[in-house]
């Protein structure tokens, strides 16, 4: 392993460093160290993967049978909260406008509640974090609710 460190007395190098400039000046050069791990990495997945299909492959599941609807129908499971907004809100053009504008509505204003904080580790700022827990919290149990077949109890997910 090559490591290149840095020479102080240098005084344009310094000088450099001062105006924040100037680091790729030393340090670990990319070839070969970072370039020779890259490639080993890159193809050792590619190689997984292929090994991975032609020892295990995709099995074909069954044909699909037009006279045979499902009990109930629903989507896609990355649409299922999306399926419970509009299942359990009684006004349907309420429960489109509530798709799209809550979550553009609450991201919108993340931006203007966390501007005091410079801090770009996510556990330094609190309210970003914590909206985006509640938000996948609440989108976790939508989605879940959207599995339960009573509208009526598919918000409590039928636990009480």
């Amino acid at each position: 392993m090559v490591l290149k460190k840095p020479d102080l007395q240098d005084p344009e190098f310094v000088a450099l460093l001062e105006q924040d400039m100037g680091h790729n000046k030393y340090g670990e050069p990319f070839w070969p160290n970072d370039a020779l791990i890259f490639g080993v990495v890159i193809f050792g997945t590619i190689a997984s993967i292929i090994g991975l299909a032609i020892l295990d492959p995709a099995k074909i599941g069954e044909h699909a049978d037009p006279f045979n609807t499902l009990n109930p129908i629903l989507p896609e499971w990355y649409f299922y909260p999306v399926y419970q907004i509009l299942r359990v809100v009684p006004n349907k053009l309420l429960g489109v406008v509530l798709m799209a504008g809550l979550p553009l509505g609450i991201l919108m204003a993340v931006p203007f509640i966390e501007n005091v904080n410079k801090f770009r580790n996510p556990f330094r700022r609190p309210v970003a974090m914590t909206v985006f827990l509640v938000g996948t919290l609440v989108t976790l149990w939508l989605g879940a609710g959207a599995t339960v077949h009573d509208v009526s109890k598919s918000l409590t997910l039928g636990l009480w």
